[in-house]
């Protein structure tokens, strides 16, 4: 059985929490959040496994941690910059590590299948819209930012973030990125692609936040499998 510490106070934090008890093979020592984040520093147990769903500003103690207890990390927080998540990374160095912006299999395939269609249709043009609840804090979500490096793992695209005014004729290559807030969507994604006279729209749509959850746990239990230390994709742990 793999001892657990689960980070996040929030709806994500207590759905995940419920289901490590159905699924069993799991013992929870502690659950912290923000108001007991400093005791991941030095006074939480050793855990083999810390599972995070919390905000990016626990990332700190986060990272005191695993570095100080060599557990494994399974992190869904969303919002990182690239240095937070070169610290991320850098972790894999030392423990087993897995992050992902969304832990749903069914976003994974779409993530694949975006891939596929951005090689199939090269100059055709490429436009991502995400919804989500109006108490979401970030924008683009992180799955929409998954989106973009599918179509574009390069990098090298101009993103147009909405648009407004006397934008012009829209430059080729260009990928939209547009966010929606509103009501209790727990996560719609669409990504269009416009060629002549014609358009393709690869969509998933969440009705609640149980598919990333169930995704979360099942990547937990492939990763307390692997061997060896590194950063594992949830691509990697679930497909190969």
């Amino acid at each position: 059985m793999a001892s657990v510490v689960l980070i996040g106070g929030g709806r994500m934090g207590s759905l995940v929490r419920a289901r490590l008890e159905e699924v069993g093979g799991f013992e929870l020592l502690g659950a912290y959040d923000a108001s007991n984040a400093g005791e991941l520093d030095e006074a939480a147990p050793v855990a083999d496994l810390a599972i995070d769903f919390s905000n990016k500003a626990a990332l700190p103690h986060v990272l005191a941690y695993v570095r100080r207890t060599g557990a494994a990390l399974l992190s869904g927080t969303t919002g990182f910059s690239d240095a937070e998540l070169d610290e991320l990374q850098a972790l894999g160095k030392a423990t087993r590590v897995v992050h992902s912006a969304n832990y749903s299999l069914g976003v994974a395939v779409l993530r694949r299948m975006c891939a596929e269609a951005a090689r199939a249709l090269g100059d055709w043009d490429a436009e991502i819209v995400e919804t989500h609840h109006n108490q979401k804090a970030d924008a683009p979500s992180g799955t929409a930012k998954l989106l973009l490096e599918a179509i574009d793992p390069a990098g090298e695209a101009p993103v147009a973030y909405g648009r407004e005014g006397m934008v012009g004729a829209r430059p080729a290559g260009e990928v939209g990125m547009h966010s929606l807030r509103g009501g209790t969507v727990a996560g719609t994604h669409e990504v269009h692609f416009f060629g002549s006279d014609e358009e393709v729209c690869l969509t998933h749509r969440a009705t609640s936040r149980q598919i990333f959850v169930n995704g979360a746990v099942a990547c937990a239990q492939r990763l307390m499998a692997r061997p060896v230390a590194g950063f594992y994709t949830f691509d990697q742990l679930m497909f190969d």
